[in-house]
């Protein structure tokens, strides 16, 4: 099967800096914006740019994500000539040892990418939430005769030094790569978005295992012995929304920027949609005694109290009395009568008790996945 470009979506990471959130579903298929899984960022991308055919390789607590994947019917991956391929959660060579990092996850996945016979490999991660024409960066390595094209996007530059920084010529060919530098010489971050020709790429990895030099990752391994051997390595410049929501201050920050509409997400964009897992829930209901105000409330969510500038998803429910600021509520988690929530991640089918204080003030507080606090009361359940 000849394929231009397949795509190779990153989704097994443990996610421990997502703590709680994490414990039992891969950081992919963590929930976001309400009504999405993180993942559906980059699968909606994929189909949006023309790309009919990706693999993704999982690991840790993949079940969740296996189950919300499923054919790819609900981003359009179900037609002719086109499909979403699950990979097995360990070495496909050996079946014993787990990925030791984001290029050792493609050479265990070579048989698949071998079977799909790419000219072209487009390699993202799951975790990030943004909307990129992937066809448009395709056109700039084409252009550019690139063997290796890097995604980049300009931070500031007192934040550079969290980043894989990659300094260029004039013409934006990248001559120098630095992992996370103390005094970084320019902002331009990597995104961990690679386009790679697949014949160049699958001989480097080959000659690498076979001589024991593993090459592991991509920022630390890859690129170094692609800019060493004189390939022809360019950055292919972003400028719209992005983030990475790795940690639990990126994910809260990127919830209250996705309920501003000053950010350019843009989630209404139909010549751009965000497609998410096809679900049937009855629509919202408000008592009469409930406030909502700068707030996201998706359909099947019951709410009798005070809801302010926070993300309600599926199936919350928020008693009398209670009070919700700065917050996300994930799907199926119920907050009882006068709880005070601020600044709060709530887990997927959290129970919050009557009269419970969650405050994240000083840290983004965190309920994690079915976790309960406190008790409530039979009128609240």
């Amino acid at each position: 099967m000849k394929t231009e470009i397949l795509a190779m979506i990153l989704a097994g990471g443990k996610g421990s800096r997502l703590g709680k959130l994490t414990q039992k579903i891969a950081k992919p298929a963590v929930p976001f914006g309400g009504r999405y899984r993180i993942i559906d960022f980059t699968l909606s991308n994929c189909i949006n740019s023309g790309i009919n055919n990706v693999g993704v390789v999982t690991q840790y607590q993949p079940l969740a994500l296996n189950n919300h994947i499923g054919n790819g019917s609900s981003w359009g991956f179900d037609g002719l000539n086109s499909g979403v391929t699950i990979l097995q959660p360990y070495s496909s060579n050996d079946g014993s040892k787990w990925f030791e990092g984001t290029a050792h996850a493609i050479y265990q996945n070579m048989d698949y990418i071998d079977q799909m016979d790419p000219e072209y490999v487009l390699v993202l991660s799951g975790d990030h939430i943004y909307k990129m024409d992937y066809e448009a960066m395709l056109e700039d390595h084409k252009a550019n005769n690139a063997s290796l094209t890097v995604a980049v996007i300009e931070v500031p530059i007192e934040e550079a030094s969290r980043f894989g920084i990659m300094n260029t010529d004039d013409n934006d060919r990248i001559i120098e790569f630095e992992e996370k530098p103390e005094e970084p010489k320019c902002n331009l971050a990597s995104m961990g978005i690679y386009i790679f020709n697949w014949s160049r790429l699958r001989g480097m990895l080959l000659n690498s295992y076979k001589k024991d030099d593993q090459m592991l990752d991509f920022g630390k391994h890859v690129i170094p012995a692609y800019l060493e051997s004189g390939e022809n390595v360019f950055a292919y410049r972003f400028d719209g929304y992005w983030k990475d929501v790795g940690t639990i201050d990126s994910l809260w920050e990127a919830s209250m920027e996705f309920i501003d509409p000053k950010h350019n997400l843009n989630i209404r964009d139909k010549s751009w949609r965000i497609s998410a897992k096809n679900t049937v829930s009855p629509p919202h209901f408000f008592t009469e005694t409930a406030e909502v105000k700068d707030s996201l409330v998706v359909d099947g969510c019951y709410v009798a109290g005070a809801v302010e500038h926070s993300i309600l998803s599926s199936d919350v429910q928020v008693k009398e009395g209670a009070k919700i600021v700065d917050s996300v509520i994930m799907p199926g988690a119920t907050v009882g009568k006068n709880v005070q929530i601020n600044k709060a991640i709530i887990g997927e089918h959290a129970i919050i008790g009557d009269d419970a204080v969650i405050d994240g003030s000083k840290e983004i507080a965190v309920v994690g996945y079915s976790e309960v606090i406190g008790v409530l009361t039979s009128e609240s359940e």
